[in-house]
């Protein structure tokens, strides 16, 4: 009987996520992870092909988990505005939450090396955006922004708006302020009005 794997992609990958939140996408290596988890090169090598695939999967786990609350929000709630104040509060406590993960995802995928990306990676990076941008643009329309400025718009309020403020006290290795949601949630109603 074959003996069970003592490191999982899990604790490899949370491993990759701290280096990256620490170091940025040139700290996750091959032999950073391994070393990080106190495991073998071979357990790293056995799980990823290699960089490429290593540096697709911690990002596609990221943001698919940030992704999956977001559309959750954009799409729960039958009161558009309810749903683009939840939307707005939700990416500065998804990063409150998870401060590793959202320093990750300031930076971008093509900073995680997208284009050496197997197919199946890029599908999946594609997909995933595809939900997002529909339900956001979903969500828009039912706001009344039909025209590109409208759309802009909410998209200030919903993505940039809050992205901008989480990223400020991240950068500044700083903790978000206990009023961060709130401020998010007040200016996407002005933007919004």
């Amino acid at each position: 009987m074959a003996r069970p794997p003592r490191f999982d992609i899990d604790q490899l990958l949370d491993a990759a996520v701290r280096l990256a939140a620490t170091g940025g996408p040139p700290a996750v290596t091959m032999s950073a992870v391994a070393h990080a988890v106190g495991a073998p090169s071979g357990s790293v090598y056995h799980r990823f092909t290699g960089r490429p695939a290593l540096l697709a999967e911690v990002w596609l786990r990221t943001v698919e988990r940030f992704q999956a609350g977001y559309h959750a929000v954009l799409t729960g709630e039958s009161d558009p505005h309810r749903a683009a104040r939840a939307a707005a509060r939700h990416v500065v406590a998804w990063s409150r939450g998870n401060p590793d993960e959202a320093a990750l995802l300031l930076y971008g995928a093509a900073d995680f090396g997208r284009a050496d990306w197997s197919e199946e990676h890029t599908r999946r990076a594609d997909l995933g955006n595809q939900r997002v941008y529909a339900s956001l643009t979903a969500l828009a329309e039912t706001l009344g922004a039909t025209d590109a400025r409208g759309r802009d718009r909410v998209a200030l309020a919903l993505v940039d708006l809050p992205l901008s403020l989480v990223r400020r006290y991240l950068r500044a290795g700083e903790p978000l302020p206990p009023h961060a949601e709130d401020l998010t949630e007040e200016c996407a109603v002005a933007l919004l009005t």
